[in-house]
């Protein structure tokens, strides 16, 4: 027979998936826990969150306040890397029943010198608990208690709020129930606020028709740090397969001078522990990973299972590629899109187990060997999630600094899959969202439902996998918003460069993809080059490092302007020390003009108070009292950045 129980826990909030999976946190943040405890009858209830990381042997423990309707809520803040576990505690509080009980008969007029007497063995349960100096006051009161000539003050100090807290502070846990053990998983502060910039390193040559190298992307590196970017994501740096090569603009044959897409990875020349030689050495990779960190930019590495053909897993290990009869393997697909210099990995193989530690050694020796910590994973949705769950976790175990990017445009219930399986962060459908009510839904979606618990959003304009129809043909006011939007809107953003700052968007007809892409061939760039773009882009970026507000995603509210093609919001950190103000122009060719909406409530403030806003692009500072406030737009600077001065 189990042990007799009178609480009920239940709905916990937040949990995912009947605690299957971790909810997320980064350090410093704070963890909102909410449940349901009550018990039969009467009885007065209380409640606790128990937590520990998961390198501690005792559980901290905080008091939980009642909100309303048996719902009890109470906070709590993660300090370290790692795990932490957490559960609700429950107790029929017999002290709390009894001040409670007496307090209610002294209102009504009662004589209650018989439930003084009983107050006495509460507070005798309590007195090798408690301080010195409470220990005097509870004997003070043990003594007024158990005399009749004292009864005024005994009954006043009953319902002290003195002795309540004395109560709170030491509780017997009388028939207490516990919930069962939560989980929550806890990164460095950059899985929450990080901005990526791409290129391909073999586009980095200053001579045209050469082959960049590792010791150009060094050049290039305070360039990066210039516009204010602290990931630089480079693309697979592997040998490309001979095998099946892709010519230019994805052409199934191609020339003898065609240099292949970095995602046909594999060749004579190694596999996916190796350098392409063109690029440079090993010891020429982890210069650059060390000039980087000079510079506060983190290496970001491709991770992209599959193989070219002609990849030493193929001869090695056969069995890790599914044959069809006729002794050829069946290339890689998406329809419409085929793959033919790729072979997919058959992850049903007999052999899965080697494949799995093959594929975590691989991981493990850019991480041990050449110190990165981030990983942009290449079409996770087309490998096992219960693969990703391990390898992330086994990563981990060692290396906790380690950051996963999932690069899945796919269905919703796949990439939350992925992000609970532990991706730090995940590609989003930001690339597709143009019109004001469809970025509201969308942002309210990620921020305001169980999402925001696990999914964390970085928000990229382009890829090179994408140029969206927005950006075909489109003017500088559209790439000016759509990276305005992506940097403001998340605090999670990257873009694929030079093509975005360039405006580079000539697409493949009727198709979403860039015509003479970086994917097939080598491209020149004018790296020296300054624009508007640039210019603006660095702006946005330094000031997303100056203010906290910005540093995070969830702390949003959209306000009311009267304008469809006006988008405002309002961003504020954890505790409103930071607090911006955010107004766009959707529209890139006319300028647009409306009244936004003061969140009032929200600042804290009142209609007539005195707000001071200051444009972080610009500089220019206004001064507005009113509820509703004007503001006009033109594309040629698209939107305000405002900081909030009160």
């Amino acid at each position: 027979m189990q042990d007799q129980k009178r609480v009920v826990i239940e709905s916990i909030t937040p949990q995912l998936n009947c605690g299957v999976h971790f909810i997320k946190r980064v350090v410093g943040e704070t963890v909102n826990i909410t449940a349901n405890v009550f018990s039969d009858g009467h009885d007065v209830v209380a409640c606790s969150i128990l937590f520990k990381h998961e390198n501690a042997k005792k559980w901290n423990e905080v008091r939980m306040t009642p909100i309303g309707n048996d719902k009890w809520g109470a906070t709590f803040v993660v300090e370290k890397q790692g795990y932490y576990t957490y559960k609700v505690k429950g107790w029929v509080d017999d002290a709390l029943n009894w001040q409670h009980g007496i307090g209610r008969k002294i209102e009504d007029g009662q004589y209650v010198i018989s439930e003084l007497l009983e107050g006495i063995e509460y507070i005798k349960a309590i007195t090798k608990k408690v301080s010195k100096k409470e220990k005097e006051y509870l004997q003070q009161l043990i003594s007024w208690f158990a005399d009749e000539h004292d009864y005024e003050k005994a009954i006043k100090e009953a319902r002290s709020d003195k002795l309540h807290h004395i109560f709170i502070k030491y509780p017997k846990k009388f028939l207490a129930n516990e919930s069962k053990e939560l989980k929550i998983y806890v990164d460095r502060v950059k899985a929450r606020f990080s901005t990526w910039y791409e290129f391909f390193p073999r586009s980095a040559s200053e001579v045209e028709g050469k082959h960049g190298t590792f010791k150009d992307c060094e050049r290039l590196l305070p360039r990066v740090a210039k516009m204010g970017f602290d990931v630089l994501y480079l693309p697979p740096v592997h040998p490309i397969g001979e095998i099946n090569r892709k010519g230019k603009n994805n052409a199934t044959k191609a020339e003898s001078d065609d240099v292949g897409s970095p995602w046909g990875i594999g060749s004579k020349l190694g596999g996916h522990s190796d350098i392409h030689p063109e690029l440079g050495t090993v010891e020429d990779f982890k210069s650059l990973v060390n000039k980087a960190k000079e510079l506060d930019i983190e290496i970001a590495m491709d991770y992209a299972l599959q193989a070219a053909p002609d990849h030493p897993w193929v001869k090695e290990h056969p069995e890790w590629f599914k044959w069809r009869p006729d002794g050829t393997v069946q290339y890689a697909e998406n329809p419409p899109k085929k793959y033919q210099d790729i072979l997919p990995i058959y992850w049903e193989s007999k052999d899965w187990k080697s494949l799995w530690k093959e594929c975590l050694d691989t991981m493990l020796f850019w991480v041990e060997d050449c110190g990165i910590r981030i990983f942009r994973v290449d079409n996770p949705h087309t490998k096992p999630y219960f693969f990703w769950g391990w390898i992330i976790a086994e990563v981990k175990k060692k290396y906790p600094d380690v950051l996963f990017l999932s690069e899945a445009f796919t269905r919703p219930a796949v990439m939350h899959q992925l992000a609970k399986q532990g991706f730090t962060q995940s590609y989003t459908y930001f690339t597709w969202r143009n019109s004001k009510q469809e970025l509201i839904d969308y942002v309210e979606e990620l921020t305001k439902t169980e999402q925001k618990e696990f999914f964390r959003p970085n928000f990229w304009p382009n890829t090179p996998d994408i140029n969206p129809w927005a950006l075909q043909g489109g003017n500088e006011a559209v790439h000016l918003y759509k990276y305005f939007l992506a940097a403001t809107l998340s605090s999670n953003t990257g873009v694929y460069g030079p093509v975005f700052e360039h405006m580079i968007s000539e697409a493949v007809p009727g198709k979403e993809e860039y015509w003479d892409s970086e994917k097939y061939q080598i491209r020149h760039w004018d790296w020296e080059k300054e624009n508007k773009l640039t210019t603006i882009i660095s702006k946005i970026n330094h000031c997303r490092h100056q203010r906290a507000s910005l540093q995070q995603t969830n702390n949003i509210q959209f306000l009311n302007v009267e304008n469809d093609q006006l988008l405002a919001y309002y961003k504020y950190d954890s505790d409103k020390t930071d607090e911006t103000l955010m107004v766009v122009n959707l529209d890139p060719y006319y300028a647009q003009q409306g009244w936004v909406q003061l969140p009032l409530a929200a600042l804290g403030i009142y209609e007539g108070h005195q707000l001071q806003v200051e444009d972080q692009i610009t500089g220019s500072s206004y001064l507005w009292n009113k509820e509703w406030c004007y503001v006009e737009l033109h594309p040629s600077l698209p939107f305000h950045l405002f900081k909030i001065t009160k």
